[in-house]
């Protein structure tokens, strides 16, 4: 008999979002969490939900894939999203947050939730299969529990090296060289700016490429296998001379009124920098700025001699240098079916960054599938799956089983994937242009949702899947 209460182990956004979501369907949760007792190699608090790398969400606009998943995770009532808007700081067309007021608000959410309660230990083994459980550990799972999965599922798991970028003190800045815009001037000037002149430029490429690298620890013999969207600033540097200004440090689009008229094209050519550095807030006063793009594996100091080359860093104060880390992830599409349960046993599923998702919202949308799961298992009834036009139903088959069955790509190599237009299926009717054709993607998720969400609202007391229930 499945005892009543489900466990959710880890914290993080995937675990908080099941949590909440198995709460609030009237069922006890059991929260496991091991910070601040025991921590991981990029966490810094006790609290849920905590930003270990950037405090960006994505794009906020619908028309973009991290977008269009928010706008989802907002439907269902995502605690994640509904927190990330409550203490969003500018960021251009961003959904960025204060990471610290939503790392405690959300804590402080759950502790406060009747049926969550919150235990600090560490979680060493898979719950019995009686226990209705929720894999949540993300991809800094603690070595012990890590070795128990690799038993479970009978295969090693996948790895790749992630890092954090810098943080560091707003006051400490040049406001005589640094200047607040925003790309093309949408919305309000969201982020702080270091223009950089061609020499400017070479000589930190140079300095970069040659900088002193930390350590990789146990780790450091193996081949590095970076995460193509979060690399390190210096690998992106040594991949050419310009791809640096290309990527994280382009400047098109950036324009410092004190530089002239930038609809003079003589004086935007003589003008404009070669590249920029940009900064974004991590609060609302702009105490606390991230170099956007900065990812690095550099020593500690190198990272203070090289950084501080960039014009208006110059006496840059460092609240938290960059790190890396190795990130761990299941091989989800051998083990895991499109309700992120594991097909070896119905009562676990997964969900998060350890099933391969990669982004905050990506992780949030795995714990809004799991927790809706679970609580539906818990009570003796159907799993549900999220409809393939949505970007959540689109993420979770690329993850699971239903990947292989949609594409065959058994033979290909299993990587993370963030939230991605490529992932759902094609229109009906095909759209030439790219913004009309996403918006089109947008209207059918929405369709596809709001029939779904009508039926999973009475579907506590009948359960199908989605294919069954548009039937």
């Amino acid at each position: 008999m499945i005892e009543k209460e489900v466990i959710v182990i880890g914290a993080g956004l995937a675990g908080s979002e099941a949590a909440w979501q198995v709460a609030n369907s009237g069922l006890a949760v059991k929260l496991v969490e091991m910070r601040p007792f025991k921590s991981t190699p990029a966490h810094h608090t006790g609290e849920c939900g905590e930003l270990v790398c950037s405090n960006s969400f994505g794009a906020l606009s619908s028309d973009r894939a991290a977008g269009l998943l928010q706008k989802e995770l907002r439907f269902f009532n995502s605690i994640i999203v509904q927190t990330a808007d409550k203490f969003s700081v500018p960021a251009g067309g961003a959904l960025a947050v204060d990471r610290s007021k939503f790392s405690t608000a959300l804590t402080e959410e759950l502790s406060n939730h009747p049926l969550i309660e919150i235990k600090r230990f560490e979680q060493l083994d898979l719950p019995s299969k009686e226990n209705v459980t929720i894999l949540a550990t993300g991809p800094l799972t603690s070595d012990e529990l890590a070795n128990k999965i690799r038993f479970f599922t009978g295969m090693n798991s996948c790895h790749f090296f992630d890092a954090a970028s810098p943080i560091i003190y707003g006051d400490t800045i040049d406001k005589e060289i640094v200047f607040k815009a925003s790309r093309y001037d949408k919305g309000d000037p969201a982020y702080l700016n270091c223009p950089m002149n061609e020499n400017d430029y070479i000589h930190f490429r140079n300095e970069l490429i040659t900088g002193e690298q930390a350590s990789l620890k146990d780790f450091e013999k193996e081949t590095a296998n970076f995460f193509e969207a979060c690399l390190p600033i210096e690998e992106i540097a040594r991949r050419g001379v310009d791809t640096m200004r290309y990527g994280p440090l382009k400047s098109i689009g950036l324009w410092n009124p004190k530089w002239g008229d930038l609809f003079d094209r003589e004086n935007r050519l003589k003008n404009r920098p070669h590249a920029i550095v940009q900064l974004r807030m991590e609060d609302l006063e702009g105490k606390l700025l991230n170099m956007v793009g900065f990812q690095t594996n550099l020593k500690w100091s190198e990272q203070k001699r090289i950084f501080r080359m960039i014009p208006g860093l110059e006496k840059a104060e460092f609240v938290r240098f960059g790190v890396m880390h190795r990130n761990t992830f299941l091989e989800s599409p051998k083990l895991l079916l499109p309700t992120l349960q594991f097909m070896k046993r119905k009562t676990l599923l997964a969900a998060g960054q350890i099933t391969g998702t990669e982004g905050y919202a990506a992780a949030a949308a795995g714990g809004l599938l799991a927790g809706i799961n679970a609580s539906l298992i818990t009570m003796g009834k159907n799993p549900v799956t999220f409809p393939d036009e949505s970007m959540i139903g689109s993420l979770i088959n690329f993850i699971s089983n239903r990947n292989q069955i949609l594409s065959n790509q058994k033979k290909n190599k299993f990587q993370p994937m963030p939230a991605s237009f490529g992932l759902v299926p094609e229109l009906t009717k095909r759209i030439k242009d790219k913004r009309l054709r996403y918006k089109a993607y947008q209207a059918r998720s929405t369709e596809a949702l709001d029939i779904f969400k009508n039926k999973l609202d009475t579907c506590l007391k009948k359960t199908l899947t989605y294919q069954n229930l548009l039937g």
